[in-house]
């Protein structure tokens, strides 16, 4: 058992930084070029910043993930994985709509159903372990930072 759960902690972390890397490959070679060229709001963070804020919410929210993993199969379970997984997706095509193609519109209509569903996961989630739910806040509180720079960069380059 305790082999097992250390194996689906291992799993969940290296999936959410393993699938969180690969969205960063659409942003990393836009941010000397595309990125650097917009007008962005006096509380844009240094660039610098986004690699370790993200690597530290991808490990929180693959321990979140493991978090409810290791509970009992339930129905309840299973929709929180559910919600977990298109909360994630959704985190990945952000990077590709946004930095991939330049579509600050529709990048920002996208991280607001993002939003959403991290809010249901994380009340999925309190349902099976509050921890796990919890986990998530820092997660959502960088998300709703990144709609608000989003949107600002979007009136900003009109």
């Amino acid at each position: 058992m305790i082999k097992s759960n250390l194996l689906k902690l291992i799993l969940s972390i290296v999936f959410t930084l393993g699938i969180g890397s690969l969205g960063g490959i659409f942003t990393v070679s836009e941010i000397p070029n595309w990125y650097a060229g917009l007008q962005k709001p006096s509380f844009n963070p240094p660039n610098f910043l986004f690699g370790p804020v993200w690597t530290f919410l991808y490990i929180l929210m693959g321990i979140s993930f493991y978090l409810v993993w290791k509970k009992s199969s339930s129905k309840i379970r299973a929709n929180g994985i559910a919600l977990f997984i298109i909360q994630f997706t959704l985190n990945f095509f952000w990077s590709i709509i946004f930095f991939k193609y330049h579509l600050i519109f529709w990048a920002f209509i996208e991280i607001v159903v993002m939003w959403f569903f991290i809010l249901f996961t994380i009340f999925s989630f309190a349902k099976l372990n509050k921890t796990a739910a919890w986990l998530l806040v820092p997660y959502i509180s960088w998300v709703s930072f990144a709609a608000i720079l989003n949107f600002a960069i979007l009136q900003l380059n009109q």
